[in-house]
């Protein structure tokens, strides 16, 4: 018997689009170029491989369930550093979860923190999110036994879902709330009094936020501010026993380092959510390879790689900008990798760039449900993924422009 849940998921945005274009023929002459899934790809650096290949023994054996002492204190001081956290503030053995990769992490975060009932009359809880939103925040809510409950991130409210302004009945119900700063799709980076104010309506109606930070390290000119350091703004940076609470961050090494193939993130914050999640994953989840471990703590420790890595994302900008102006509602993101595109009618488009440019686009509508404002937030935008090297990803765009004029 199947779980009846299940049915409230709708088809995988990847799906819909293989059944949009996979039956539609390329032209000929034309390389297709990917532009519809964020998968990085600039060259991973070097040292990967060398670490990576330092203890190939340590295959024969089960992983460790939380990784090593050495990758957690790689991964707490590289928060320190990156937020500007007071040392001290995360205790490595008890606050740093190793995952494999941010997806499992943003997945299973709703079995830790979701009740069976939630709000004064017992209901169903809920989960908010974007819409758009990544569609593992919909897996996680439904199979965690709550309500999916999508809050529109539109132009007019600077792609930035407006929480608290939600009723009262709807925020008592609420079990945990996701945010991606920078976005995925638009690129819009959260303000720290944003964080800090979202932070205190999670602590008023008890909820959890997770802050989900994978794009943290993509950015223009400025960092974006993270979900512990707004935790820390509110508490005038001291530490006490209550900092963090409420608060679970996730980052990964796919986009900072352009290694998705590794799979490997962690998560951080209020040690109550990350004592549970470790519990929960030594009875569910397969360590991260040891190999893949040392891997991660080196590319933790290094920024070398990171800014180089954010250079090259920049020049695809540039570009971007360049050759499409400002057509389309064109704005250049804060952070992210992503372009978000005005395009009217987005299964139109995406078709058209199938038949005639050989580029794979990802209609906005996908990524998005009509409920509470959420058709105007995706109905006629274009997501367009600037992961592949300058060259391509200047001949792209420059298809992209030809064939869909202004």
């Amino acid at each position: 018997m199947l779980n009846p849940r299940l049915d409230l998921l709708s088809d995988y945005p990847f799906a819909r689009l293989r059944a949009l274009l996979d039956h539609e023929p390329t032209p000929a002459g034309l390389d297709v170029v990917n532009l519809s899934i964020g998968e990085p790809q600039h060259a991973m650096p070097a040292f990967v491989g060398e670490h990576l290949s330092r203890d190939l023994g340590s295959l024969s054996r089960y992983p460790t369930p939380n990784g090593s002492p050495d990758y957690r204190i790689a991964c707490a001081a590289w928060l320190t550093r990156r937020y500007n956290l007071p040392e001290g503030l995360i205790e490595p053995d008890r606050q740093i979860v190793a995952l494999s990769g941010t997806r499992e992490g943003l997945y299973m975060i709703a079995q830790v923190v979701v009740p069976e009932k939630k709000g004064p009359k017992g209901e169903r809880p809920l989960v908010l999110m974007p819409n758009p939103f990544y569609q593992t925040y919909v897996g996680a809510a439904v199979t965690a036994g709550a309500d999916p409950y999508f809050v529109a991130a539109t132009p007019d409210n600077g792609f930035l879902p407006d929480f608290a302004g939600l009723p009262r009945d709807v925020l008592a119900r609420t079990a945990l709330v996701y945010l991606c700063s920078p976005a995925n799709p638009q690129g819009t980076v959260a303000s720290i009094d944003y964080m800090a104010k979202l932070i205190e309506l999670a602590r008023e109606h008890d909820f959890v936020i997770a802050f989900d930070e994978c794009y943290a390290e993509i950015y223009g000119d400025v960092p974006p501010t993270g979900g512990m350091e707004a935790a820390m703004h509110l508490s005038g940076g001291r530490i006490t026993p209550d900092c963090l609470k409420n608060v679970i961050v996730f980052h990964s090494l796919s986009k900072r380092s352009s290694v998705p193939g590794l799979r490997s993130g962690f998560c951080s914050g209020d040690p109550a959510i990350t004592q549970a999640f470790i519990k929960l994953r030594n009875y569910g989840c397969a360590g991260v390879p040891m190999p893949v471990i040392a891997a991660s703590a080196a590319l933790w420790r290094e920024e070398s790689h990171v800014e180089q890595n954010r250079a090259l994302y920049r020049e695809k900008f540039d570009i971007a900008q360049s050759i499409i102006g400002n057509r389309f509602g064109f704005f250049r993101p804060a952070g992210g990798f992503y372009l978000w595109l005005d395009v009217g009618d987005p299964e139109a488009a995406a078709l058209k760039l199938w038949r005639e440019a050989g580029l794979r686009t990802l209609p906005g509508n996908y990524l998005t449900r009509p409920e509470n404002g959420g058709e105007k937030a995706g109905k006629s935008f274009l997501r367009l993924a600037l992961v592949a090297d300058v060259p391509t990803t200047r001949a792209a765009l420059q298809r992209f422009s030809n064939t869909l004029g202004s």
